[in-house]
């Protein structure tokens, strides 16, 4: 939103315009109109726009690639935007001028996004804005446009991607069995128990439960929505309207879970005013209602840890013999059965997922979400020419609870026989109680409000050549959340003036007083500065008539306070806290008072200092546009416990204290390669516009406090994101053992991991621990995307995609790391044996509770996550014309798929979600209609 008068200036350019054109005899509408970006707290020329600054118009971003997040496929759009800016976490989204999560917008709402990625495009947000922000406008009605109404309604499927792939019953029994004989122990089962196991002629006896069955789940699920705009007025006031009503389903096929579902009811409104020719006001409001239906249990936990064997879910009463009226009473007079069928357990499982899903009841979740603006703008123009004034205050209200019915249910542990080879129930072990009390539970309650308030004094002039537009903000903000004792809330005054001649040469001073509540008194007010020059190369007579239709070079310096990396408040102060019992002689006793951190009032902000240099092109009449940063940005006085530094003897052990105060000590520096690539060109009807965007991303952790033996250890001058572990080198053999290989993390085996003791005092443990790869976690070291954009005639083909080089992750969790009774999954298929040591993928089998050897941190479990993602595919076929005479303004129809492909030597793992719900493609087919 610009808060200098807008509809004034536009209306001004746009006679001006008119009457330049009408003198050139050239007819108005071939004009091409002003680009303009939206940046922080205003609006200003693309052409002035000097870097770290990328925009992206949602209108037609949206027209040719649907979605429901604000934010899907930016990645292959926006170079350098990776989730997070320039490799910064903790970026503020921020909603029409308010932060606000952008998962509150849908892109139907949204007008422009700019992603505001260097420190000089952040400095008037203040603190909370240090590491970038992402700056979302909404749509607003159009003084053009008496009445517009827009409907587009969709429906797709998400289908499944991949499961994780456990082993069937009697193959993990056999293993098992496998695994307890390299402990030196017996069999757990029997060959008999694993055939019938095997042949399942009798599951209730013999289970194999595999909960990705079809009997359970189907792979897909359908979501569909509709959206309906509406938009007009005139000079003096225009609204603007947007409605959403979706339904998304799940793939559940049984008990509660066949109606698991979650509603969206979304509104948001806006209303804009010219009072009179100085004075203009606005309303924006946005309520969402949301409802999340499911069965009770967390069923992708249960993946992970349900055995196949480990109870029988179903008791058929077929076992139990025709003349033993007791127990056919028992299983008659059961209050839960699923098709006749009593629900299996046993003492040490009395509740299995599948049962909590027939009958465990359901929990209902609601959230409401209502968030309102009001502004007013002044234009003073008339006293002080270009002065204008913008006022704000907003408010969010969220809240959220569960409804819950909760049943709990009996669980039958069957006593079994066999006479003359069939299997026969004798007796039940019964374990809980079938209740369904229809008792309604109301859980998990929260609230959430935010009051913001800003004002912004603006100030545009041009005199001659030199053009000055400043902006001064006062800018606060409280949350409260309830269960948090401490309220959130930042207060800044921020300031920016900006020069430049001609459009030619380009000056910028801005900086903001930031306060934070988290510092200690006297340190809670910071200034940062921020200072941008730039020269517009293509002006000068040397490059004129050349290849640029226009070329920028930029540099600036920034040094930003943030207390966004001080996790809490009163870090600064001394805390003593109750710790270890001292008992007297006499039996009686009390607590020690210790202090778990000592106190240092001298404690400041971390800083984000950055230098940055951008070149901006464009080259041969158009058909190129390249934008290009450099950044070298280092994040200064993290805090840190430096216990290097003091004495043992402030960190006893008993009782367990820790006197070391936090200091202002870690620095972090980021540096990297943001680039921007656009080729437009169009022949005849057709139109080719391709997109190429990427970063190359370095960081390193230029100071810690530490204190290793061994100077591969210390992790200082190393990649922030570096994953440490032991080099592998292969299998322990029975000569490494005899030769006197020793592992500081247990009795090892033939079969064991085997590392390199890379300090050679002849033992294994964490000292030998050394970088192994860089994680990518804040952005890969090389990413790239590609978005293409096809028109002829009415079709049009929009194509993205999104690579990444140089990441790494680690093979961890149960799925990988598996021990005791858990689950096997196929990874334990390439197993270490004697048999198969010379081609082995796997260590030796183990039924121990823990294998602190093998299932550590490790080269061996590295893995690459280079991958070449097809993102996005729509093809959208305008059929407006073919409409002309039904009364419609437009009709256009569509389909795409999202998350099409990956590409990668590690597919299979990154395709594979443990624990939690499958990642999905998506195909959908839409509809918009234009009134």
């Amino acid at each position: 939103m610009k808060y200098n008068m807008k509809f004034v200036v536009s209306g001004l350019a746009t006679i001006l315009a008119t009457a330049t054109a009408i003198a050139q005899e050239v007819p108005a509408d071939t004009l091409p109109a002003k680009q303009t970006v939206k940046v922080a707290l205003r609006e200003v020329d693309k052409a002035d726009v000097l870097g770290g600054v990328a925009q992206v118009d949602m209108q037609d971003l949206t027209s040719k690639s649907f979605s429901t997040y604000s934010l899907s496929n930016l990645q292959s759009i926006v170079g350098g935007y990776t989730g997070n800016l320039w490799g910064n976490d903790e970026v503020m989204v921020m909603v029409d001028g308010v932060q606000r999560e952008a998962s509150l917008v849908q892109p139907a709402e949204i007008d422009k996004i700019t992603f505001l990625k260097g420190a000089s495009a952040v400095v008037l947000y203040g603190s909370k804005a240090a590491k970038g922000v992402v700056l979302i406008t909404t749509k607003r009605g159009s003084a053009d446009v008496e009445r517009r109404i827009d409907v587009r309604i969709n429906t797709g499927w998400d289908v499944d991607k991949a499961y994780p792939k456990y082993l069937g019953g009697a193959q993990y029994m056999q293993l098992y069995n496998e695994a307890r004989a390299n402990d030196g122990a017996s069999a757990t089962y029997t060959d008999e128990e694993i055939y019938f196991t095997q042949t399942q002629k009798n599951p209730s006896r013999y289970p194999d439960i595999d909960l990705f069955s079809s009997d359970y789940i189907k792979n897909w699920y359908n979501t569909t929505n509709a959206v309906a705009e509406f938009e007009g007025g005139n000079d003096k006031a225009r609204f603007y309207t947007n409605v959403m009503i979706g339904r998304t389903g799940d793939r559940f096929k049984f008990g509660e879970g066949e109606g698991s579902n979650t509603l969206d009811i979304k509104v948001r409104g806006n209303i804009d005013a010219q009072l009179t020719d100085w004075l203009s006001i606005y309303t924006n409001a946005a309520t969402i209602f949301n409802t999340n239906s499911r069965a009770n249990g967390d069923y992708w936990a249960a993946t992970t840890t349900l055995r196949p064997n480990k109870v029988p879910v179903y008791i058929s009463p077929e076992f139990i013999a025709a003349d033993n009226t007791a127990l056919k009473e028992v299983a008659d007079n059961a209050k839960f059965t699923i098709d006749g069928m009593l629900l299996g357990g046993t003492q040490d499982d009395p509740t299995n997922i599948l049962a909590d899903y027939y009958v465990g009841g359901s929990t209902k979740g609601t959230s409401r979400q209502f968030s309102f603006d009001v502004g007013t703008n002044f234009d003073f123009s008339s006293a002080v020419k270009g002065l204008t004034l913008g006022l704000q205050f907003s408010l969010d209200y969220r809240t959220s609870y569960n409804n819950s019915f909760t049943n709990t249910y009996s669980v039958y542990e069957p006593i079994w026989t066999n006479a003359e080879g069939k299997d026969e129930i004798i007796g039940f072990n019964t374990y809980g109680v079938d209740r369904k009390d229809g008792v309604q539970n109301v859980s998990n309650a929260w609230n959430y409000q935010t009051v913001d308030l800003q004002a912004v004094l603006g100030y545009d002039r041009s005199f001659g050549d030199h053009n000055i537009d400043a902006v001064a903000v006062v800018k606060g903000f409280r949350t409260t959340e309830s269960g948090q004792y401490h309220h959130t809330g930042a207060a800044h005054l921020g300031f920016e003036l900006n020069y430049n001649f001609g459009q030619r040469y380009y000056a910028t001073f801005g900086g903001n007083v930031a306060h934070s509540a988290k510092l200690p008194d006297g340190n809670r007010k910071a200034f940062s500065p921020s200072a941008t020059i730039g020269w517009r190369l293509s002006k000068e007579s040397f490059l004129e008539g050349g290849i640029f239709d226009d070329l920028t070079l930029s540099a600036s310096y920034s040094n930003l306070a943030t207390d966004l990396d001080i996790d809490d408040y009163y870090m600064y102060a001394q805390r003593w806290e109750s710790a270890a019992w001292f008992a007297w002689a006499d039996g009686d006793g009390t607590t020690a008072t210790v202090n778990t951190t000592g106190g240092n009032e001298e404690l400041t902000f971390p800083t984000r200092e950055e230098i940055s240099v951008t070149l901006k092109a464009k080259m041969f009449d158009g058909l190129i546009d390249l934008d290009a940063s450099f950044y070298n940005s280092t994040m200064k006085g993290l805090l840190a416990r430096p216990a290097s530094v003091f004495p043992i003897y402030f960190q006893p052990y008993y009782p367990e204290a820790n006197q070391v105060p936090y200091f202002n000590y870690n620095e972090d520096k980021r540096t990297g390669i943001d680039l921007g690539l656009t080729v437009n060109k169009k022949f005849g009807e057709f139109d080719f516009s391709l997109g190429v965007v990427g970063q190359w991303y370095d960081t390193e952790a230029t100071k810690r406090d530490e204190n290793y033996e061994f100077d591969y250890q210390f992790r200082q001058g190393k990649a922030l994101d570096g994953i440490y572990g032991l080099e592998c080198l292969g299998f322990v053999s029975q000569a490494d053992l005899n030769g006197g290989y020793k592992s500081g993390f247990g009795d090892v085996k033939p079969g064991d991991l085997k590392y390199k003791d890379q300090n050679g005092d002849g033992t294994i443990d964490a000292n030998d621990e050394v970088f192994l790869a860089k994680g990518g976690w804040s952005g890969a070291p090389l990413t790239l995307g590609l978005n293409l954009t096809l028109a002829y005639k009415g079709f049009t083909l929009f194509a993205a995609a999104t690579a990444q080089q140089g990441g790494h992750a680690m093979k961890e969790g149960s799925y990988w790391w598996i021990t005791g009774e858990n689950k096997y999954s196929e990874a334990v298929l390439g197993r270490w044996t004697p048999a198969t040591a010379a081609t082995a993928t796997y260590p030796r089998l183990t039924a121990q509770a823990e294998s602190p050897n093998n299932f550590r941190n490790s080269d061996f479990w590295l893995y690459k996550t280079d991958r070449f993602n097809i993102d996005k595919i729509q093809l959208s076929y305008d059929l407006s014309s073919a409409v002309e005479g039904l009364g419609l303004g437009g009709l256009e129809v569509y389909a795409s798929g999202a998350n099409l492909l990956t590409i990668a030597k590690e597919r299979e793992i990154l395709e594979m979600n443990v624990g939690s719900a499958p990642q999905t493609r998506f195909y959908n087919l839409g509809l918009k209609v234009t009134f």
